[in-house]
């Protein structure tokens, strides 16, 4: 039977910030390795028998981040959903078993729903679990994968796993029930009694018997995705949803809406080095440390300190006499945090929210689908970009109303629309132009271009762009 993965990366990691951004959150950031987290999802489906193209659910505002890194591994998705509003795990579960339904040659294939934004240290142990599970899940079980408890968390909510086993297996049982996230003496009960796992958000299970049993505890949910999913609009390799539909759908997480209620339900435990990274100290504490307990990543320079998480993305950080702090840094942005406060994080992102401040949703390098900007510096009527165009990609068409821009190619070959001329220009050439001229930019050669782009007027915000035509169908 066909296995098609799900992989969720709707989320906005606003816990891990400075890194996370919303418009660039922490499953497109490779926060343990070279790769990103959603790269190392994929990666880890490797080895699994009968799996298709993974089948990814993503917000709009991400769809380029998520092809790009999927065309980087030089994979393809079976299809890119792209929700216009998150709606919880729920609706885009529904959506996901709509589609692969029509893509699938059995018409009822299993469904692998992953995180995106997970750590998983022993992938042998990932697909044990997912082998046990087979069985079950063909036989019309719903199944969640449930961690196996390391410590009294507090921060998860618990799976509890009846005595009843299911089939042949000594791995699979019925689930008593889902419990909220616990207070510490209760987390603490969980551990001890070895009947409680902690709520992967990980499962696994036929599409068409998730749809009956949403049909059966949430029909208006089931409904509002068939609606917009009637009417999708594929856009590269994107499909778009009737906007007003899914917009009308309630948001609700699979958890509360199927799992709970179903007696379908059953768990299949999972020891594999799980963490679903949601705090700077859940990454600090499966980096590898020293004999100080320190975790470093980049230029790090540390003299008397201890259980301290420090991450360099290109300055120096040195530390002096410092105890169970996180220090991290980007362009932009340095955050300094004591490791028992960590959840605080979001406080900083919902302040930088009410001040309308970039930082809350962009990194200083912007990443685009035909390429990226750095914004170097900027002043008074004055901004300062690095831009690189990919080769054979090219910007929209578009003018500005409030602003000049004087390109200097420095490395690479560009051909620019500049009105009515079309210019060749290559390593130390330039070209001027003036406000409310039609211009475009593209790489025709096989190597980046980059270029300084110095623009000036008295409106220098992103907003100040008519497109004309677009390779990548933006507005």
């Amino acid at each position: 039977m066909t296995l098609i993965p799900v992989i969720m990366s709707g989320g906005s990691g606003s816990r891990l910030w400075p890194q996370s951004r919303s418009l660039y959150p922490k499953q497109f950031l490779p926060l343990v390795n070279d790769q990103t987290m959603l790269q190392n999802t994929l990666s880890r489906l490797d080895g699994l028998d009968s799996v298709s193209d993974p089948l990814v659910i993503a917000n709009e505002e991400h769809r380029f981040l998520v092809a790009e890194q999927i065309r980087q591994m030089g994979r393809q998705a079976s299809a890119i959903i792209l929700e216009p509003v998150g709606k919880n795990t729920a609706p885009a579960v529904a959506l996901a078993a709509m589609k692969a339904q029509s893509l699938s040659e059995e018409k009822d294939p299993l469904l692998l729903v992953l995180a995106a934004d997970h750590v998983i240290r022993n992938v042998q142990a990932f697909h044990q679990a997912i082998e046990t599970a087979l069985p079950a899940a063909s036989d019309g079980k719903l199944v969640t994968f449930g961690i196996v408890p390391t410590h009294p968390e507090t921060g998860y909510g618990y799976i509890k796993a009846s005595k009843e086993l299911i089939g042949n297996s000594e791995q699979v049982a019925l689930v008593e029930n889902f419990v909220e996230k616990p207070d510490l003496e209760t987390a603490q009960g969980y551990l001890a009694s070895g009947d409680y796992y902690w709520n992967s958000g990980m499962f696994l299970f036929k599409a068409s018997r998730y749809l009956e049993e949403l049909k059966k505890f949430r029909p208006d949910i089931l409904q509002a995705c068939e609606k917009a999913i009637a009417v999708q609009n594929p856009d590269l390799d994107f499909v778009r949803l009737d906007e007003a539909a899914f917009t009308a759908c309630p948001d609700e997480s699979i958890d509360y809406a199927v799992m709970e209620k179903t007696t379908d339900v059953v768990v299949v435990p999972l020891d594999a080095g799980w963490s679903d990274v949601g705090s700077w100290t859940s990454l600090a504490d499966i980096c590898e440390k020293d004999e100080s307990g320190n975790s470093v990543q980049g230029d790090v320079l540390l003299q008397n300190t201890r259980n301290t998480y420090v991450r360099s993305e290109k300055k120096l950080i040195a530390t002096v006499g410092v105890d169970d702090l996180v220090i991290t840094e980007t362009d932009d942005a340095i955050l300094v945090a004591h490791k028992d406060r960590v959840q605080d994080v979001k406080k900083i992102v919902e302040r930088l929210k009410a001040e309308n401040r970039t930082e809350v949703k962009l990194h200083r390098k912007v990443y685009r689908p035909w390429g990226a900007y750095d914004s170097i510096d900027m002043g008074d009527r004055f901004q300062v970009k690095h831009i690189t165009v990919k080769p054979g990609a090219q910007l929209s068409l578009q003018m500005h109303h409030h602003r000049a821009e004087h390109w200097v190619v420095v490395k690479g070959t560009a051909v620019v629309t500049n009105g009515d001329q079309e210019i060749l220009l290559t390593e130390n050439q330039s070209t001027y132009i003036p406000i409310g001229v039609v211009h475009r930019l593209e790489n025709p050669g096989k190597f980046n271009l980059e270029l300084i782009e110095v623009q000036s007027g008295g409106y220098l915000g992103e907003d100040d762009i008519v497109r004309f035509e677009d390779t990548y169908g933006r507005a």
